[in-house]
């Protein structure tokens, strides 16, 4: 896989027009749908996409039914883009497995910026990088974790979070620290968006989830006992 394929998924013309425009100069293969039901074709019949721009707002099927469909069989990365910038869009959209999030208006070099990097995160990784801690390892290679010698599945931002906890075991990390190294960006919304997360990550890795001490007031701790 060639991690040069992406889908856009806009009910506005115009709006894919101009985000192909810009991925197209930056070497991106670009495929498109105009409806939730279409990029549920296009998805399937499509193995090599790599990333996924979606609209929330769109006929026939919304964007979060869509992320919601995906999710069930594939960790592909998925960028939401929404003409709303709630704080409770944003959490739902966490929620549901996007990786990243972004409010339109935008600028479409931003929004290229951050493709380029969601992708280096996402497939860049060296073979062999593999970490232990407690009943948990740790593969960034394979992009997978296993408790106990069983495999968990993980969303991409879960898996990202718990790769961050590891790396900084027996470090007090404050919620900002870890938005904004986790998320790669400056996040100015609650920092609810973590605990959802850290809810999550426990919850799948059963027993070790109690790895993750909570800090009342700072944030959080991983911490092997």
């Amino acid at each position: 896989m060639n991690h040069n394929t992406i889908l856009v998924v806009d009910d506005e013309e115009r709006m894919r027009t101009l985000i192909k425009d810009f991925l197209t100069r930056e070497g991106y293969n670009v495929l498109e749908a105009n409806d939730g039901m279409e990029a549920m074709e296009v998805f399937y019949n499509n193995k090599d996409i790599a990333l996924i721009l979606l609209d929330v707002m769109m006929p026939k099927m919304d964007g979060w039914q869509v992320c919601r469909e995906i999710r069930e069989t594939s960790k592909v990365p998925i960028i939401m883009l929404t003409a709303r910038g709630e704080e409770r869009d944003e959490l739902k959209g966490f929620e549901l497995g996007v990786d990243e999030y972004i409010a339109k208006p935008f600028s479409p070099k931003v929004l290229v910026a951050r493709v380029n990097a969601l992708l280096r995160r996402t497939y860049n990784t060296e073979a062999g990088d593999a970490v232990t801690a407690g009943e948990i390892t740790l593969d960034k290679a394979a992009h997978e974790v296993k408790v106990d010698g069983i495999e968990v599945e993980l969303s991409y931002k879960e898996f990202e979070l718990l790769a961050y906890f590891i790396e900084n075991q027996g470090i007090a990390l404050s919620r900002e620290k870890i938005l904004n190294s986790v998320w790669n960006y400056d996040y100015f919304g609650d920092a609810r968006t973590i605990d959802t997360h850290v809810k999550k990550l426990r919850s799948k890795l059963g027993e070790c989830g109690d790895y993750i001490k909570t800090i009342w007031g700072m944030g959080y701790k991983f911490e092997v006992e």
